[in-house]
């Protein structure tokens, strides 16, 4: 099982973000597009986990404590460079509680032998993956730039336009939940199951609703 822990995303700022999407995407016909119905905001990758080893990560996440989190999208930008871009991204700014929950989710289940995370917590939402060979399932999400970079034009003529444009704004959410996702590979792009829930209130007990 390939797991990770994400934010849900409101469905009108989900319509105003596929709605940019289909505005730009022919600017860079030869990237790989994230469909609209796969947004989510990622908290935590795990990896590829036995599917016994599930029940101990539900348990671990379930004592997470944390209020609800305020997240606001707008902006626009490229991992790493828009010169050498492996991913077309919708900037977040979360208020404190959503760089405390990504804390406690990290030292919840390092006990569980998930590595810790190398830096800090840089929330964003991929709408787009350019073309690595070197990585045929579309490359990184992560920031930083890696050994061996090169330049890769897919994304040149969207950063021109996007340059002489406001940035855009996609609006403000509250999550007052998040998931155990499981990811599922295929040659039509990835599957997301949700397959926990997990309340985000001080009061509550930490238990999680399974579905």
């Amino acid at each position: 099982m390939r797991l990770f822990v994400a934010l849900d995303i409101e469905a009108p700022i989900r319509a105003r973000l596929a709605a940019f999407v289909n505005e730009v995407r022919n600017l860079a016909p030869e990237a790989r597009w994230v469909g609209a119905q796969t947004f989510h905001i990622t908290l935590k990758f795990i990896g590829e986990r036995r599917p016994d080893e599930a029940k101990p990560i539900k348990q671990a996440l379930a004592e997470i404590q944390v209020p609800p989190t305020t997240v606001h999208f707008h902006g626009t930008g490229f991992f790493p460079h828009p010169h050498n871009a492996r991913v077309f991204w919708v900037g977040i700014e979360g208020d404190q509680q959503l760089a405390l929950l990504a804390k406690h989710i990290d030292k919840s289940l390092a006990p569980l032998h998930v590595a810790p995370e190398e830096h800090p917590f840089a929330p964003h939402l991929t709408l787009a993956r350019g073309g690595d060979t070197r990585h045929p399932r579309g490359g990184s999400g992560r920031p930083h730039s890696r050994s061996g970079d090169k330049a890769n034009p897919c994304f040149a003529v969207l950063w021109d336009k996007l340059q002489s444009q406001a940035p855009p704004e996609f609006g403000v959410m509250t999550a007052g939940e998040f998931f155990l996702y499981e990811s599922k590979l295929s040659s039509a792009g990835a599957q997301y199951t949700k397959l926990a829930r997990f309340p985000l209130s001080p009061e509550t007990s930490g238990n999680c609703v399974i579905g």
